[in-house]
């Protein structure tokens, strides 16, 4: 029979999922487009991102271990299963490692991005 945890996030912390992590995450948000098998791809936020796998926030309680794919902007759509789930929020472990530094990546570098969406450049003087 499948685990899973609908702790509330408020008796939950970065500690309890310490022994399972194997990588260092990065804190962010960003929008994806998640997919559970072979379901139509929703937006989720994504909270944190490592090599290994993320945390998003996702509203419909999902077993351990069922099959998703998340489109991770820069890096593409990349298979995992659910790790853990509580309370609206998802732990997804990647099959296969990934770049995490590529998510994080300006995006917008052509002709027409406003200045705005462009990355800042600092120069030493």
């Amino acid at each position: 029979m499948d685990r899973q945890s609908f702790e509330s996030l408020a008796t939950l912390s970065d500690n309890d999922f310490v022994g399972q992590r194997s990588t260092a995450r990065d804190s962010l948000m960003l929008a994806a487009q998640f997919r559970v098998g072979e379901t139509d791809p929703v937006t989720v936020r994504v909270r944190n991102l490592s090599a290994g796998g993320l945390m998003a926030e996702y509203m419909i309680a999902l077993a351990i271990g069922t099959r998703v794919s998340i489109d991770v902007r820069g890096v593409g759509w990349v298979g995992g299963r659910v790790a853990w789930a509580a309370e609206n929020r998802i732990g997804i472990a990647f099959d296969a490692p990934i770049d995490p530094l590529r998510a994080r990546k300006p995006v917008g570098k052509g002709t027409h991005t406003p200045d705005y969406a462009k990355g800042l450049v600092f120069r030493e003087r």
